[in-house]
């Protein structure tokens, strides 16, 4: 009987892989003692439970008892989730890079029997083909080599060591308050002005590097930098990445046109889309048919969220891309399927036509529906004329075999979608649209993150699942739930409210000094219980999701305006100031760092001071849309009641609402505007305030 291990795990990865015939061990004390008191390499194992290749390499090796006898017999097998263990990943995947690999999932790193890597690959195929050599090969000969030649193995081990133990080199020179124009202008020349997106495929949301670009368009006044961004989002809903009938949007694009998508739908993603939709819609001037776009997909999106994927109050982490063995089976469809839901139709013809559902298909023989036309083609009545046929079409879909799904709640990932949720329904608020079962979503997996992922100390896990936590957190579980609480404070209609979230969030802050700051500045992404790693990660590069240190650093700034808390404002430059030298020299990876520091230099703090909280008048409401109107992530919003006091030295100390009315105060750098009860008079009061501008919109 094979010693698989995996049986008792929380990760629903390492539970697709309890029964294979390897004998898999989870990662800790146990499986690396037994690798030192046996004095066998180790071969690591990383993936995630949507991930396509994983599947295949497990479906090929890991199930076959031949394969799985020689991985037994030569290491020590231990399985690792990385979305469970982020910080595992990042070590080895960047000792992968470190030998010119390019990285990837499933990760495959060979290690010493003390953990330290000395070689790797992502997928191998069970028997030689597409010029990779085969993984029973790759077997025997990493394990000849450390039985009979240990002097190159130690060789390939140290130097990869010295790798990751180089630490950030901090800044040479301080950094030009202009750089994140300067880099965002650099990003802006890399967009595909057809199609959207970074040029080429394939093609990923890149979410940083948007938000990064869009604040460059509104520091420049640049109009096309800032149509590339709303091109980028407008492609993304209407091509094959987005799921028209369910909504919510795929990982990625394996084609420039945002056809093909990577059939995995991540929360991430689906966070970050959400925010920028709702940035988006809040643009004055942004066109009909546009908006109406942008409002639909938040509405299918937050749907699919709601009927897909949450776990209690909180969200999941992901659906896979497979079902029934085939990537995509669950997502598309033939014209002879649609005319089986929809009846023989002229109906269901017309949508075929809609959506690009042909017999040839654009899939593997089947089809994937998009709208991939020229806007100027869309006559702009598809979404509401075909609305009822997608609804009947989803029913349908619903009696398919589903996907796998991860549904574990991470609360990094959660605290992403709790702040695109809150500024979801606040730009829906503003316009007289009541979204409020989306505040409540947001609200509802904030206070289970916080109450329940927490111990009596007030420690964070990170991953939850049945009950049982997965610790210690992470530096991002954190920083993304301070942005949480920052958000859910901004969108309040309470300033009760909104202190406690503001409480929380120092309170966030406070434990991410205690556990994670690494010394110069920045954080680890390890706690500092982490006892079972050979390093503690520490970075500043985005990935899918900004890095951890972006994050705070941005959350940081925006703690400082909101509450006056200087040393807030402190430990956000400190980050920025360590990884100077990263930023300066990858400004793509960096995207998050550098919108932290527009925030530092632009940030403006918009103070609404009403008679009564939730003041619902015309006047109130025009001023708030005012305010977001300006799409401004550097903007700060704070609403209070008439005679609320703020701390000595704030620079609304003392201010109040003028003549009884709705006032708002926009206030930079220690000083504010002259109040302002008309939102006609925004415009002035920011020219007071930044002088002349040229707008990009």
């Amino acid at each position: 009987m094979t010693d698989n291990r995996l049986a008792d795990a929380t990760s629903p990865y390492l539970l697709q892989h309890k029964d294979n015939p390897v004998a898999w061990r989870p990662w800790g004390p146990e499986a690396l003692a037994e690798a030192r008191a046996t004095d066998k390499p180790i071969l690591l194992s990383v993936g995630y439970a949507a991930c396509h290749w994983c599947h295949v390499m497990a479906h090929e090796s890991f199930e076959d008892p031949d394969v799985a006898e020689v991985m037994n017999r030569l290491f020590v097998n231990i399985k690792v989730d990385r979305e469970e263990r982020p910080d595992i990943d990042q070590i080895y995947m960047s000792a992968l890079h470190a030998l010119g690999e390019q990285g990837g999932w499933p990760l495959t790193m060979f290690l010493t029997s003390e953990a330290e890597p000395f070689w790797g690959g992502t997928y191998f195929p069970k028997t030689a083909r597409w010029g990779r050599p085969g993984f029973t090969d790759v077997l025997e000969a990493i394990a000849g080599m450390y039985r009979t030649d240990r002097g190159r193995i130690d060789t390939n081990r140290k130097a990869l060591m010295d790798h990751l133990r180089k630490a950030p080199l901090g800044a040479t020179a301080r950094l030009p308050s202009d750089l994140p124009i300067t880099a965002g202008q650099r990003l802006a020349g890399l967009y595909d002005k057809t199609h959207g997106g970074i040029h080429g495929a394939p093609k990923f949301p890149q979410a940083c590097v948007s938000e990064l670009v869009w604040r460059t368009s509104l520091r420049t006044g640049d109009a096309e930098a800032l149509r590339t961004c709303i091109l980028t989002l407008e492609r993304m809903s209407n091509g094959g990445i987005y799921d028209h009938i369910g909504g919510g949007l795929a990982r990625y694009s394996v084609d420039e046109r945002w056809l093909v998508p990577h059939f995995e739908k991540m929360l991430y993603d689906n966070a970050q889309y959400i925010s920028h939709l709702a940035r988006a819609l809040a643009l004055p001037g942004l066109a009909p048919p546009v908006a109406e776009l942008f409002r639909t997909r938040l509405d299918e999106t937050v749907a699919w969220l709601q009927r897909e994927m949450m776990n209690g109050p909180a969200f999941a982490a992901s659906l896979d891309a497979d079902s029934e063995g085939e990537e995509g089976r669950f997502y598309v469809w033939t014209p002879n399927q649609v005319a089986a839901v929809l009846g023989e139709t002229e109906e269901a013809l017309l949508f075929c036509e809609a959506y690009d559902i042909t017999a040839p298909g654009n899939f593997e023989g089947s089809s994937i529906p998009n709208r991939l036309i020229p806007p100027e083609d869309d006559g702009g009545d598809v979404l509401a004329r075909f609305a009822q046929a997608r609804h009947t079409l989803l029913a349908a879909r619903e009696t398919r075999v589903r996907p796998g799904r991860d549904d574990k709640v991470l609360a990094d990932w959660n605290g992403l979608m709790i702040a695109g949720l809150a500024e979801a329904e606040y730009i829906f608020r503003i316009a007289g649209v009541s979204r409020e079962s989306w505040r409540r979503l947001a609200v509802g997996a904030y206070r289970f993150v916080m109450e329940e992922m927490r111990d009596d100390t007030g420690r964070m896990a990170h991953a939850w699942r049945d009950g049982r936590s997965t610790r210690p957190g992470f530096a991002s579980d954190l920083a993304m739930m301070m942005k949480a609480a920052i958000a859910l404070a901004e969108t309040s209609a309470s300033i009760s409210e909104a202190n406690r979230f503001l409480t929380d969030a120092k309170d966030l802050a406070a434990q991410l000094d205690r556990d994670f700051a690494a010394e110069g500045g920045g954080y680890y992404l390890s706690s500092v219980d982490a006892g079972d790693v050979i390093l503690r990660p520490l970075s500043p590069m985005d990935e899918a999701v900004p890095n951890a240190n972006g994050v705070a650093a941005e959350a940081l700034q925006r703690l400082w305006h909101l509450t006056g808390d200087q040393d807030a404002e402190a430990r956000s430059e400190a980050i920025v100031t360590r990884f100077g030298s990263e930023i300066a020299g990858n400004v793509f990876g960096t995207a998050s760092l550098l919108s932290a520091m527009d925030t530092g230099v632009n940030a403006l703090l918009a103070v609404l001071v009403v008679p009564v909280e939730g003041d619902a008048s015309d006047s109130a409401m025009a001023l708030r849309r005012a305010v977001a109107g300006l799409a401004d992530p550097a903007v700060l919003r704070l609403e209070v009641p008439t005679g609320h006091p703020f701390p000595a030295g704030h620079p609304m100390e003392g201010k109040s609402a003028k003549d009884g009315r709705p006032t708002l105060y926009l206030c930079r750098q220690g000083a504010c505007s002259a109040p302002v009860t008309e939102a006609a008079d925004i415009e002035a009061a920011l020219v007071q305030l930044l002088g002349p501008r040229t707008r990009a919109f």
